[in-house]
């Protein structure tokens, strides 16, 4: 706080809303502090944008080489964006509580910075050349409005503010996308264009014309970070999209119906980095969306977010959270199961927080295995320890998952072999339970390397202050089959039968 009053009182402050009077005494200006502080904007405006202002917002407690490390990301142009907010829920005391959750999500590692620039798309599916399928077999309007690998979904990204998030991930799955400043935190320059609205209903085409699809996430960066007028307007064309396809079924014969949408998803992390921005008039337009969006005939509407520490369900977040639901939405959590997080009962503590405030665990997602999150990624196989050894007792809705490229999220897998080095070579099998892109039966199956061995895992819990001992049941973990998927979370039943012919897709 006395930070942000600082920082508001500077020459370097060019924010026209958030200025102090003339003569106002210290007291005041804390005070006005503390009245910004439940404004998103205040937040977003004064976000840590530099090595500099981020050790400022954690009291000057980044150590050396933490500070050196954000330096060498500085000098690659690497964005930051840390919200006062988040900030806040660290730790800068000598003594107290273990933040290394929260850190590791937010603060970069040596591994990352040195392979930013060269990284590469984990989900090979989402590189798209114009006119030509992706790797999952689909034909998408472009590369960056619409991502797709299974028949019955479509991300969307709009050209909003929604292109950027309440803050950069450090093991983020498409730090590609800022690397290549598809997405990036230049809120201005994300404002929507004046040709939006009608490349906004091209896209909508593409979902209405479309033999499968029944379920779009809107995400981005960040579907929350879209103004209220913007995100309405989004919400509204995926109704009246959805109006319009169950319309055109009704001149179609039975068993040649097209799939009708069923589901509308907002992909998320701002209940926990900005849960200010669930305000009144958000709440109300998901409200209408839900009512416009039920006579449509969509009966399941959902915010699918990202909360990653038990740390971060404060009050101001549980707030956001009643908020949410109060609008009719359910809400699901995915959980990215990097070191912090795979300490023994963290994640079931977590999950017993969110099952308590009505929050649905949905996936714990293993950190994806390339070089760039050696420092964060935790093997597959205390993944299903965990899942086997500590969430039996929680009897949770979610499914530990690796996101295999193309082919989609998986945990059925066998070692394969050892490397001279000790990481272990997987061979992964797709998940059998649901629907996939045809191209499934061309893959086979797929082989990860990972990025780090179970001992040099275990050596660094035991660096940050755990008991390796407790953990040695790990090296029995060779092989494993995908959790079913929960009913909650599956699609209901048609009262018509829809085609098996498959639009927008051809086979590699």
């Amino acid at each position: 706080m006395h930070h942000l009053v600082e920082k508001v009182s500077s020459k370097s402050n060019r924010s026209a809303h958030y200025r102090f009077e003339e003569g106002m005494s210290y007291e005041d200006k804390y005070e006005r502090v503390g009245e910004w502080w439940n404004d998103c904007r205040f937040h977003i405006t004064m976000a840590a944008r530099t090595p500099k202002e981020i050790n400022q917002l954690l009291g000057g407690t980044l150590s050396k080489e933490s500070y050196a490390i954000l330096l060498a990301a500085r000098h690659k142009e690497m964005p930051f964006f840390l919200t006062p907010y988040y900030a806040s829920l660290m730790n800068t005391e000598p003594d107290g509580y273990d933040d290394y959750a929260i850190r590791s999500y937010v603060l970069y590692s040596p591994e990352l910075v040195h392979t930013y620039g060269n990284i590469k798309a984990w989900e090979k599916e989402d590189t798209v050349k114009a006119g030509e399928p992706n790797a999952a077999g689909w034909i998408v309007p472009n590369a960056d409005n619409i991502h797709r690998r299974y028949p019955d979904v479509a991300i969307l990204i709009p050209d909003t503010m929604g292109r950027s998030c309440g803050g950069l991930c450090a093991s983020c799955q498409r730090m590609y996308g800022f690397q290549n400043r598809h997405l990036h935190f230049d809120l201005q320059e994300l404002q929507p264009k004046e040709n939006w609205p009608h490349k906004l209903h091209r896209l909508m085409e593409y979902f209405e014309n479309d033999s499968q699809i029944r379920d779009i996430l809107i995400t981005g960066g960040d579907a929350l970070m879209s103004q209220n007028k913007s995100l309405e307007k989004i919400l509204f064309a995926v109704c009246d999209m959805a109006e319009r396809k169950r319309k055109a079924n009704r001149g179609r014969a039975n068993g040649e119906k097209y799939a009708e949408m069923q589901r509308i998803r907002l992909g998320t992390r701002l209940p926990v980095y900005l849960p200010m921005r669930i305000n009144d008039e958000l709440v109300d337009i998901l409200r209408r969306t839900k009512e416009k969006g039920t006579k449509a005939g969509i009966s399941q509407f959902i915010i699918q977010t990202h909360f990653q520490s038990p740390l971060e369900l404060t009050p101001m977040a549980l707030e956001g959270i009643r908020k949410l639901k109060s609008a009719g939405w359910s809400i699901s959590n995915q959980l990215v199961y990097n070191v912090a997080a795979s300490r023994r009962g963290h994640t079931a503590k977590l999950r017993k927080l969110l099952q308590d405030n009505g929050v649905d665990c949905y996936y714990t997602f293993s950190v994806k295995g390339f070089e760039e999150n050696r420092d964060v990624f935790t093997p597959n196989c205390r993944s299903v320890q965990e899942a086997q050894e500590e969430k039996i007792w929680i009897r949770s809705s979610d499914r530990n998952v690796l996101n295999l490229p193309a082919i989609g999220k998986s945990m059925t897998f066998q070692l394969a072999g050892i490397m001279p080095d000790g990481r272990r070579v997987l061979c992964f099998d797709h998940d059998g339970t649901r629907k996939h892109s045809p191209i499934i039966e061309n893959i086979g199956k797929v082989y990860i390397l990972e990025n780090k061995s179970v001992a040099s895992y275990l050596r660094q819990l035991d660096m940050i202050g755990e008991n390796s001992d407790e953990y040695s049941s790990i090296w029995d973990y060779t092989s494993a089959e995908t959790e079913p998927r929960a009913p909650i979370f599956h699609y209901p039943e048609y009262t018509f039968t829809a085609t098996d012919a498959v639009t927008n897709y051809a086979d590699k």
